[in-house]
């Protein structure tokens, strides 16, 4: 897989590609990580990319023109199957999605800022919106590395142990069972029997109903959902 972020504040972001399993993902070179600094495709002689809005109003709009030149610059170069905005009113992220986009070449993230972007860019070259949550942050760049994050561990190869990510939370729309390692005894805080047990069939059947349970607890949304 390649992944291509548009931002503009490149350090803000790749900082985070460059510890633990995303920078063992492209170690194993199962997925490329490619930022494009917005402000290198600037139109004018002071290197700002944004303006303020038709209409008037309080904050400042990312330009069209800058952003397309990035976007179609890369498209020259390769066809990708999706290019994502990082929009607070876009589609909430979740694992359905990300299970999807695991299975995908060549992914274009645009990482928003200020007050937003010029709507036309939306309208002409986003192929996909996608929020992390209903609340506003200063820029799209978090949002791109757990979009990016929530990808690229779905990978196969990436984790070493691939039926990792099949147990974890909102697969099959369930929340994780509760895990426990060494010691057995802490402070009288016990490991359930079960798990010490060996019989398998049993602590599958004992994480299924905690599962079931958690999720009735914590996120019973999750059960009404197919």
């Amino acid at each position: 897989m390649r992944l291509d972020i548009i931002t503009l504040f490149p350090r803000m972001v790749s900082s985070f590609f460059e510890e633990s399993i995303l920078k063992r993902a492209q170690n194993k070179q199962l997925v490329e990580v490619h930022f494009h600094d917005l402000h290198d495709y600037s139109q004018n002689n002071y290197g700002s990319v944004d303006d303020y809005a038709y209409g008037g109003g309080a904050g400042m709009v990312i330009g069209i023109e800058p952003v397309a030149l990035c976007i179609e610059g890369l498209q020259k170069e390769r066809k990708y199957d999706e290019i994502i905005y990082t929009a607070p009113d876009g589609e909430l992220l979740g694992q359905g999605r990300a299970n999807r986009l695991s299975m995908l070449d060549n992914i274009m993230i645009l990482c928003g800022h200020y007050k937003g972007i010029d709507e036309r860019i939306r309208e002409h070259f986003i192929t996909l919106e996608l929020s992390i949550g209903d609340y506003v942050l200063t820029g799209g760049e978090l949002a791109a590395a757990v979009i990016s994050d929530s990808v690229i561990r779905l990978i196969p190869g990436v984790l070493s142990d691939e039926t990792s990510a099949l147990s974890d939370s909102f697969q099959n729309n369930l929340i994780s069972p509760p895990v426990y390692t060494r010691p057995v005894d802490f402070r009288g805080w016990k490991v359930p029997d079960i798990l010490l047990s060996g019989n398998h069939a049993k602590i599958d059947q004992w994480r299924y109903d905690q599962s079931i349970e958690r999720t009735k607890q914590r996120r019973p949304n999750l059960l009404d959902k197919e």
